[in-house]
């Protein structure tokens, strides 16, 4: 099984995260994705953050009839670390193989994030181009060690994704939605969320936000 994981606050999950695996699922022909969503992130701010339920049921609407499953595992496996997280799933799940998602936008502070070249090399990286990102993510400290393993077509990187560190940078119609734009016309949007108990995609346990804040 091929799955392509894409990691975030999800700070509300909405139609553009929907479409961006939708389209990555299809370039580069997996099987599934995975949304990890992230008890929190110290690079974005805690204010405005809503609580971890909250944010996994705006994923779980948004995913609903997709080849996409929303899971909270760093709950459960108390990583603080994107890093640590990968890793685990990999011993977790060592029939699948790995592809990790990421925007131009994350790309652009990928060098900041602990241990980035071992995520590089723990599994190949898909990154979806955003609108304003392009230019200052192709300059940043991280796409400059990159480089040199970047496929230019996704044909290309499909035929090496046994291997990592490997990169391939997918473009299509860009996608005005996000969740900055959305918590500013409705900052209190977790307020009416439904938050029965929810289970978890991955390890059907109850989602709680138990863990400790992710760090990248």
């Amino acid at each position: 099984m091929l799955t392509g994981l894409l990691g975030g606050s999800f700070n509300p999950a909405h139609g553009a995260h929907r479409r961006i695996s939708l389209f990555a699922s299809q370039a580069l022909a997996l099987d599934e994705v995975w949304w990890l969503v992230s008890p929190g992130n110290v690079l974005k701010p805690a204010a405005g953050m809503a609580p971890l339920e909250a944010r996994y049921a705006s994923a779980r609407k948004a995913a609903r009839g997709a080849p996409i499953r929303v899971t909270a595992i760093e709950t459960e496996f108390k990583t603080r670390y994107t890093l640590d997280t990968l890793r685990k799933l990999k011993r977790r799940y060592p029939k699948r193989r790995f592809i990790w998602l990421m925007g131009t936008d994350n790309l652009a502070q990928f060098h900041r994030w602990r241990g980035w070249r071992q995520i590089a090399r723990e599994m190949p990286i898909a990154v979806i181009a955003r609108p304003g990102y392009d230019a200052i993510a192709l300059a940043s400290p991280a796409m400059t060690w990159l480089r040199r393993w970047r496929r230019q077509h996704s044909q290309d990187f499909i035929g090496a994704k046994r291997s990592a560190p490997a990169l391939v940078i997918l473009r299509f119609d860009p996608d005005a939605r996000s969740a900055t734009v959305i918590r500013a016309a409705d900052p209190d949007w977790f307020r009416r969320a439904k938050l029965m108990i929810q289970r978890d995609m991955l390890t059907h346990r109850p989602v709680t936000a138990s863990a400790k804040v992710r760090t990248h």
